[in-house]
């Protein structure tokens, strides 16, 4: 079954916004409209939807470096500031609308808080990561429970072997 790291980031992430609109916990607030995405911008985003491309974006991320806190998310979405004459400077992205949409992802059951040793932020729970392999298998034109029902059953048997001998190749010494 593909996973996140297989399909295309962008197709990726679009797809995943279409999908977000559906949820219903997941919205922009009414200040949305007039807020700039961080210091670094002149103006606010030109496109409508641009909350729940931030939502896709910011899942994935948390999917790929977790756990990851709203501090190295605003770096991640930071950039160059134009300062006119004088040196273009690093500023990090709107602290805000990056604590926005992970308490709403929090909220919709893709993301969660936790601490792994010294590092302490927010993963992806097991329903945000089925979430988006699902799209991912949608963007690459594959579905895998119905590719297994349309082929015959000796050809079904072949293929749950393989992967089965592909796991256990995956193990060392063929232990779990």
């Amino acid at each position: 079954m593909p996973t996140m790291y297989d399909a295309d980031a962008q197709e990726l992430i679009e797809k995943a916004a279409a999908e977000l609109k559906k949820i219903p916990e997941i919205k922009p607030p009414e200040w949305a409209a007039f807020a700039k995405t961080g210091m670094h911008k002149q103006r606010p985003p030109a496109k409508n939807d641009w909350w729940y491309l931030r939502a896709a974006s910011v899942l994935r991320t948390v999917y790929r470096l977790g756990p990851v806190g709203v501090s190295k998310l605003r770096t991640k979405y930071g950039g160059k500031k134009n300062r006119g004459v004088k040196k273009e400077h690093f500023f990090k992205g709107s602290g805000n609308i990056l604590r926005k949409v992970l308490q709403q992802l929090e909220k919709a059951g893709f993301v969660k808080f936790t601490e792994k040793g010294i590092h302490k932020g927010r993963i992806v729970t097991p329903k945000g990561k089925s979430f988006l392999d699902k799209i991912a298998s949608q963007a690459l034109g594959q579905n895998p429970s119905k590719s297994l029902e349309k082929a015959p059953e000796h050809q079904v048997a072949e293929i749950k072997k393989e992967h089965k001998e592909a796991k256990t190749a995956e193990q060392p010494n063929g232990n779990p």
